[in-house]
């Protein structure tokens, strides 16, 4: 392993602890004044951790993912519960995307009702600025959780 990378993967187990350490933030959206800019976060309900993304802003990301006013193309997590909720299979096929499925009553209520699920949701954050750094450590906190809402799929 290259010894540049190795050093990087080291340091990352400290940002883990302190995102652990974090007293979450239950039903109450973080503060945009206090809270990191950059980083990554962690959506969890309870011990069962769900969901972790990074953001260069943090609380706005927040309330993207939860916001009463979030569109399914930002509240990818939203989504993602709400396909849960309906047995969605995700497909790219011209009339059958998110636009298109967020217009029938079933989805759009399940996807409202993902995002109220988010909202109840424990939340945590660790603040990271180097983006390189940040994406290691989005990775390395869900293999290290097994958030179950994660992939790393391409498009």
């Amino acid at each position: 392993m290259h010894p540049k990378f190795a050093t990087v993967i080291q340091s990352l187990h400290p940002s883990f602890e302190r995102l652990m350490a974090m007293k979450p933030l239950r039903s109450t959206p973080p503060n945009r004044k206090t809270t990191a800019k950059s980083g990554i976060y962690l959506f969890s309900e309870g011990e069962r951790h769900l969901y972790v993304g990074r953001s260069n802003r943090i609380a706005y990301r927040y309330a993207l993912h939860c916001g009463l006013s979030a569109k399914q193309n930002q509240a990818s997590f939203a989504w993602k519960l709400m396909a849960e909720a309906v047995n969605h299979t995700a497909t790219y096929r011209k009339g059958e995307g998110r636009a298109d499925k967020i217009l029938l009553p079933e989805y759009a209520d399940a996807f409202t009702a993902a995002k109220t699920r988010i909202r109840a949701m424990d939340f945590r954050f660790v603040e990271e600025t180097d983006q390189i750094r940040q994406a290691l450590l989005e990775a390395y906190v869900c293999i290290a959780l097994a958030t179950p809402y994660n992939d790393f799929n391409t498009h």
